[in-house]
């Protein structure tokens, strides 16, 4: 864990030093650019979360991408546009445009918070380049309203967050055991949590508010076995020719040795309680940030493994606020939950939907049930939706398998389910609340869709996420 203050003087200087995108500077402008003031200046304070699918093949790959300046970038994005891009660097050009993308989303919808999940790290949150220069020459710099790769541009305005914060992540650490029964110990199946490096898939929050840094509790180490109920994966897919049993192994087998299931944490990444600090009228307003992203509930093969783990990682957080958390002990050794009287937001790419999916829908549906909650936005009329998540299955960006729900306009993701949740706690007054995904005819949609980028179609992270930034406003 690192926190990682930033001058806000720093953006200042950077733009008066980079101009605003003059004529000469930038490769798709054609006029003048207005500089739009957004239409949703916060008159609240916007906690988002949002999956901005940086999960590159290494970290040293994603320190490189956010390196890059703006001058060095407009330079790929020129030949990008000319098709005079090798092969090698096309793939750069293509990570540029899908980073200035995500830079774009956050830019117009101006979150004060906010989680950012799969933003890679060094998996112990030491080195803070790729989070410093996102800032740097992504954040601080006016992205295309219309898309980074709109052949006309419209400037918004740069986004300064006075706080960043890095996560060390159990995706990608290896835990010494041979967890998948193959007769050897590597990545990525042998890591605590699914990742090709130790790193991948970790997430980071931004904060224009101070974070608390001193009273800060994360779960990274909480063992699985610790939570009441929890029991070792047993074999139960038995006579499935795809999914053999492994050697050795039998059917009603537990999945893990006795050694590996004591030291097995809960978390798939982390699991974070953060406190920031909002001034108010009134004095200092202190939510807690309640931060995980807990793994996808299917891959499985001959056990429930990834069902039952995504279940404990989400039910850990509705313990953690209801009072039915004495069991759990965080890394600093401080056991039990969350005060009662606490403000709080859980935030995060959850891998659950309440109503459809793989995973166990009764334990999403009873954290947004629970009355620590604000349900007007878990299920009532505060619940965040957009107008382009009914129109994506029309227009393929969405899996078609999921085609046939009723609640399109709250989904957060290409698959067609509502993933991505920021549920307040009951006591927050919510104003607003909201998921970006322009329809086809909205200004921004060709940062969801663009069928020159990428290999896929030009969809979901390749030209920015496959997730949706969701927000909630809320008035202090």
């Amino acid at each position: 864990m690192k926190v990682l203050p930033t001058a806000a003087a720093f953006a200042v200087s950077a733009l008066l030093l980079m101009g605003c995108n003059s004529n000469n500077d930038d490769f798709s402008q054609h006029t003048q650019p207005d500089v739009i003031k957004s239409t949703d200046a916060i008159k609240d304070v916007r906690i988002g979360a949002f999956n901005l699918s940086f999960d590159r093949n290494s970290f040293s790959d994603l320190v490189t991408e956010m390196s890059l300046n703006q001058a060095q970038q407009d330079a790929l994005m020129r030949k990008w546009f000319d098709k005079s891009l090798t092969d090698e660097d096309k793939t750069l050009a293509e990570k540029v445009i899908q980073i200035r993308n995500v830079a774009a989303i956050i830019q117009t919808k101006r979150p004060a918070v906010l989680l950012m999940s799969e933003f890679n790290n060094d998996g112990i949150a030491d080195d803070s380049q790729a989070i410093d220069n996102f800032q740097r020459n992504y954040l601080s710099v006016p992205q295309n309203a219309l898309g980074a790769t709109a052949d006309k541009y419209k400037a918004l305005e740069p986004i300064e967050f006075g706080f960043f914060e890095n996560f060390a992540t159990n995706t990608g650490l290896l835990s010494g055991y041979d967890l998948n029964h193959d007769g050897k110990i590597a990545l990525p199946a042998d890591a605590w949590g699914f990742g090709v490096y130790h790193g991948q898939y970790a997430f980071s929050l931004a904060s224009q508010f101070p974070i608390d840094t001193d009273n800060i509790r994360t779960f990274q180490h909480f063992k699985w076995k610790d939570m009441p109920g929890e029991t070792n994966p047993v074999i139960s897919n038995c006579q499935d020719k795809k999914y053999p049993i492994p050697a050795g192994k039998a059917c009603g087998d537990k999945w893990y040795s006795d050694a590996a299931w004591a030291e097995k944490p809960m978390s798939s990444k982390n699991h974070v309680d953060a406190p920031i600090i909002i001034p108010t009228a009134n004095g200092d307003k202190v939510v807690h940030l309640l931060m995980s992203h807990p793994t996808p509930p299917f891959f499985d093969t001959v056990t429930e493994n990834n069902k039952r783990l995504n279940r404990a990682e989400i039910k850990f957080w509705h313990d953690y606020i209801s009072g039915s958390g004495s069991y759990i002990y965080d890394d600093q050794g401080q056991t039990g939950g969350i005060n009662n009287e606490a403000s709080f937001v859980i935030l995060g790419d959850l891998n659950a939907d309440p109503h459809s999916g793989d995973g166990y829908l009764d334990t999403i549906k009873d954290l947004m049930d629970s009355k620590q909650v604000n349900q007007d936005v878990t299920h009532g009329n505060k619940a965040p939706h957009s107008l382009g998540g009914p129109e994506c299955f029309s227009t393929s960006e969405c899996r078609k398998n999921n085609r046939d729900i009723n609640y399109s306009a709250n989904i957060t993701s290409t698959s067609g389910l509502r993933l991505d949740h920021v549920i307040p706690s009951s006591d927050l007054n919510v104003s607003g609340s909201g998921v970006f995904w322009p329809t086809v005819s909205e200004q921004g949609h060709l940062m969801m869709k663009d069928p020159r980028v990428g290999k896929w179609g030009g969809g979901g992270k390749s030209v920015s996420s496959d997730h949706r930034l969701v927000w909630i406003d809320i008035k202090l």
